[in-house]
């Protein structure tokens, strides 16, 4: 067993006999595993008369307080016998309660407690202390504590100055922070990566980016802080552009660097990049731990490729929680329910434990794939086999899950019998399923309702002036506009992205601003001739009725999925796939567009909308025109 430094015996304690105190000051405390030997240790330190000596009672707090197999009460217990605790004592204590989400003394008294015993805090004092204050409700502690930082001359010291960073971005005060930092005389790399990673947080992304630029030296640490911010941010093709240079600079990527990266290209649909990434990952023998494997399968679910994906989740020797639902949900955008539930009895035989979330991602496979009678068996099972009490979003699959089945009925008892109010989500599930159906009355009553949740959502005026529309109720159709023109509100624009040779193409409907514009629209008008004699009409209902015919077939035939497919046919060959990520639920006529053109082409086409996956082969659709 490892020994640690002699306690030496005060002159105060030494009582008794010669022998006695030789065997005193000769007790070492060697290491402790467990409670049961620092009993042990402290029934000796207590027979030897040590049980007030703060250097050997110092390493028993210590254990019982940090230690995973301490006991914190113990350590408190310990720490109320010393007469005279020192700084060390105090510091091992504030890091110990610093762990606690709800420790057992308040961190505020037991720091009084110090201030009033005369025992001056050190540079270890401050940063455990900082740790509590991450919330703006305990702000006014963190300014106390930075004042007496000040007061005894360790505002500058780094760990306590970077701590203090951490507490006033946590809080919400980047301002401050920027103060803190603004005033710093000798700042480390970790200074300015806490502010970059801080006011990424903040939503400061320029900011953070402009001090990055500045940094005078970079770590790998500091190049993930700003790539996960602009991630966050939803700023995927900076986080990319960043990654290239971090690589230019011959900087190599870590797990964390890879699993940021891999979300940027999840983000955009980028497949290459995404595989590119992933051979990176395989080549360089990084650790492929639990989070970093959850982005790879999230990357190939999201780009379309479920079938990677899910050989890739099959290699994995052992799964964590956010990877089987991971695999859940990416069954689950591609409608694939039966699957979905598959990997999900799998889990369960392999001894995994559900939570809330794979339960949302398993109801909205079913909701997706109109699996109706599994549905409601597992919106049961989660509350009668693991006690997980349904949240909003729950009741949303659930709703969706009717409403697309054509129970409206059902769907609008569900959400009367919900333990709470329904938000614009769920209410605009009910929408769109009014929409599907045609149910015009209901949708008018529940159309009201969602839009005054949701006021500046254009998707939701644009859904019941659909709804309109579809039952030629044009007064009301023009009515839902003056409500949009009203309130400023503008229809989001559609846009589709497309990799190819890892390039991205973006296009937007009607543009012409790509480089290959004119044989882009030359092909489209190709396309659209070849499938017109297959048996392709425009649907003319899903574009306003108050323009002439001509125009409205011309808005059709330029949407921006239709372009990235004419894009596409000009890259592949046939037999080949073609990728497209769009913002927006695909309509109608582009989803029969590309039913004709997978078959008239002989393509795969495959289509990211904002709510799930379609593959187009052969003339046909996965979701079997049930989305």
């Amino acid at each position: 067993m490892a020994l640690l430094s002699p306690v030496s015996l005060p002159p105060s304690a030494t009582t008794g006999s010669s022998s006695d105190h030789r065997r005193a000051t000769s007790y070492y405390v060697p290491t402790i595993s467990t409670m049961s030997e620092l009993r042990q240790h402290h029934s000796q330190l207590v027979r030897l008369g040590l049980s007030s000596d703060n250097h050997a009672m110092g390493r028993l707090i210590k254990f019982a307080g940090i230690s995973t197999s301490g006991d914190i009460s113990y350590a408190l217990r310990l720490f109320h016998h010393l007469p005279h605790p020192d700084a060390f004592i105090y510091n091992t204590l504030f890091l110990a309660l610093s762990s606690h989400h709800k420790p057992p003394v308040s961190p505020c008294l037991l720091l009084s407690h110090m201030l009033e015993q005369y025992v001056l805090p050190n540079q270890f004092t401050f940063p455990p202390l900082l740790r509590f204050v991450s919330h703006p409700s305990s702000l006014s502690f963190g300014r106390q504590l930075h004042a007496l930082m000040y007061k005894f001359g360790f505002s500058s010291d780094p760990f306590a100055r970077n701590n203090l960073l951490c507490m006033y971005l946590d809080c919400g005060y980047p301002y401050d922070a920027w103060k803190v930092f603004d005033v710093s005389n000798n700042r480390t790399i970790i200074t300015w990566t806490t502010m970059v990673s801080g006011l990424s947080k903040a939503g400061l992304i320029d900011n953070a980016r402009a001090l990055f630029d500045e940094m005078p030296e970079r770590n790998l640490v500091s190049w993930n802080a700003m790539i996960t911010g602009y991630v966050k941010s939803g700023l995927f093709r900076e986080a990319l552009e960043l990654f290239d240079q971090m690589q230019a600079e011959g900087i190599e990527m870590n797990k964390y660097v890879g699993a940021s990266i891999l979300a940027a290209c999840t983000g955009l649909g980028l497949l290459q990049k995404g595989k590119l990434i992933h051979r990176k990952i395989e080549s360089s023998g990084l650790e492929v731990d639990s989070k970093l494997a959850t982005a790879i399968i999230d990357m190939y679910c999201k780009c379309g490729c479920l079938e990677k994906a899910f050989e890739v989740f099959n290699s994995l020797k052992r799964k964590g929680l956010s990877t089987w639902n991971c695999m859940v949900g990416g069954f689950a955008i591609h409608g694939r329910g039966t699957e979905a539930i598959q990997v999900f009895k799998q889990m369960e035989m392999e001894g995994g434990v559900p939570d809330d979330i794979t339960f949302l991602n398993l109801l909205s496979a079913c909701a997706h794939s109109g699996l109706v009678a599994e549905g409601k068996h597992y919106f049961d099972y989660m509350v009668q086999k693991y006690n997980i009490e349904p949240k909003m979003e729950h009741y949303g699959c659930m709703v969706d899950m009717l409403g697309r089945a054509g129970l409206l009925k059902e769907a609008k008892q569900l959400i009367e019998q919900m333990p709470m109010e329904p938000d614009a989500d769920i209410l605009g599930a009910l929408l769109g399923a009014c929409k599907i159906h045609g149910v015009v009355n209901l949708g008018r009553e529940i159309g009201k309702r969602v839009i005054e949740l949701d006021p500046l959502n254009s998707g939701r005026y644009v859904l019941l002036a659909n709804l309109f529309s579809g039952a030629g109720r044009w007064d009301d159709v023009a009515q839902v506009r003056k409500m949009m023109s009203d309130k400023g509100v503008h229809k989001e624009a559609g846009h589709s992205l497309i990799e190819m040779n890892g390039v991205v193409s973006e296009f937007i409907c009607g543009s012409g601003s790509h480089p290959q514009a004119k044989e882009i629209y030359s092909m489209l008008d190709e396309m659209l001739e070849r499938i017109k004699a297959e048996g392709y009409v425009a649907d003319a209902g899903v574009v306003p009725h108050d323009i002439a015919e001509e125009e409205k077939e011309e808005a059709l035939y330029y949407h921006s999925e239709k372009l990235a497919i004419a894009f596409g046919l000009i890259h592949t060959k046939a037999g080949e796939t073609i990728r497209i990520t769009k913002n927006l639920r695909v309509c109608r006529d582009c989803h029969e567009v590309s039913k004709f053109v997978s078959r008239v082409f002989n393509r795969e086409i495959i289509v990211r909308d904002r709510n799930r996956f379609h593959h187009f082969s052969n003339g046909e659709c996965s979701c079997k025109d049930y989305w």
